[in-house]
């Protein structure tokens, strides 16, 4: 494997994946059981991407999930799913979707698993997440970064 990686050839493998960090709140149980269910569900998506040895990258995915009824939150749910990935030969530019989007779609699955399990756990309706669109995220990121670089030019300029 390692001559054909120095021949240029693109490498891509998983290494691990497991769950880094995980916590789940009900902080009004058991009142929150006696109210009508009709949830509102606020979703916040992060990623870390931490350059590891011998081109191997750790990249977590960290989740928040927040249910309420009305005011009251029903159920906090954060998670971090982490993996170890070996990727070489990629461009610099390749890089980027593949650490920034790619992984995280990779990693997805494994935690809306342990997202779904440990609700249905908490005594709460199933939650099943959505697909996420990771390569409209990444882009969104890099766009947004380059405004952000845009502004601070100009307010230099000024």
């Amino acid at each position: 494997m390692a001559e054909s990686n120095q021949a240029g050839e693109k490498q891509f493998a998983i290494q691990k994946i497991y769950t880094k960090d995980i916590s789940f709140e009900t902080p009004n149980s058991p009142k929150i059981f006696t109210l009508k269910w009709e949830p509102a569900l606020d979703l916040n998506l992060g990623t870390h991407v931490e350059s590891l040895e011998n081109s191997m990258f750790e990249v977590a995915l960290s989740i928040t999930v927040t249910v309420k009824l009305a005011e009251s939150i029903a159920y906090l749910v954060e998670i971090k799913q982490a993996g170890i990935f070996t990727i070489s030969g990629f461009s610099e530019q390749e890089m980027g979707p593949m650490l920034g989007s790619f992984c995280p779609n990779v990693l997805f699955p494994y935690a809306r698993e342990v997202i779904s399990d440990l609700v249905n756990k908490g005594g709460f309706p199933q939650l099943i997440l959505a697909p996420v669109n990771f390569d409209a995220l990444y882009m969104q990121h890099l766009q947004q970064n380059q405004q952000n670089q845009q502004g601070a030019e100009a307010k230099t300029l000024n």
